[in-house]
């Protein structure tokens, strides 16, 4: 097994330029960061190209398939390639691939309309995932699925449910004509209390940008925009907290 000790080394040079989309896009590759992460990925059936791993990780059960793809980095190796405080020690170059969406569209989507906190994003495909929801589709306006920041906000559950990077407009379009309700999140003279709409096998939820909200051209599209009916004094919900609230109603239990 080769051994790594410098980050001058030029396979850690190109490691570490997939931490950056302009590279990324180019290789089709990222960076992924995290025993957790590298776990979830190769226990989904994902195929690292390559994975460098500080002693500690060598003798994991679930690396054992991937022996002539693992390249042993020392500490310091680890710490330039991480992108946290305190790295863990292991890495997983990952093809950047993303689904697409099935034809025809059945099921429960979640569409993702200029989400640009990577926590929230995070939060929201974790909670999709928590409830059985298959797809979530990431507008061109959500930030990156493949940013460091946000694949650590996921949490695994990237490897659990597709992923789609769509034009929602284009998405929204092909769920009305499939017969699938779509449902926007917005507070306005239209909108009904998210409980009036029963859960059901099918649908799409829109959510906005956290200060802007949904796109109006968005708005004008959904079959009903749902609002959740606010008790207190609270001026607003987080976006991925009242997200959850409608996700959970929906799919019903």
């Amino acid at each position: 097994m080769e051994y790594i000790s410098s980050p001058k080394n030029d396979k850690i040079k190109q490691a570490k330029k997939l931490t950056t989309h302009k590279y990324q896009k180019e290789a089709q590759l990222y960076l992924l960061e995290g025993w957790h992460l590298v776990q979830e990925a190769v226990n989904s059936g994902e195929q690292p190209k390559a994975i460098y791993a500080t002693n500690k990780f060598l003798e994991m059960r679930e690396l054992k398939p991937f022996y002539n793809k693992i390249t042993e980095i020392s500490e310091d190796v680890a710490s330039h390639l991480s992108d946290t405080k305190s790295p863990q020690g292991i890495f997983a170059i990952m093809p950047r691939q993303l689904a697409t969406l099935d034809a025809p569209l059945h099921g429960q989507y979640l569409l993702l309309d200029g989400i640009q906190d990577p926590g929230n994003v995070g939060t929201l495909v974790r909670t999709a995932d928590a409830a059985g929801i298959k797809t979530v589709v990431f507008g061109h306006q959500t930030a990156d699925p493949f940013g460091a920041k946000v694949t650590r906000a996921m949490q695994g559950s990237q490897f659990h449910l597709n992923i789609v990077q769509e034009k929602l407009t284009t998405v929204v379009k092909q769920l009305k004509q499939a017969d699938i309700p779509v449902y926007g999140t917005e507070l306005n003279p239209q909108a009904v209390p998210y409980r009036s709409v029963e859960a059901a096998p099918q649908f799409g939820l829109i959510v906005g940008n956290e200060g802007n909200g949904m796109q109006q051209i968005l708005l004008d599209q959904t079959t009903a925009n749902l609002y959740i009916p606010i008790k207190g004094k609270a001026e607003s919900l987080n976006v991925a907290i009242a997200a959850a609230v409608v996700m959970f109603h929906l799919v019903g239990d």
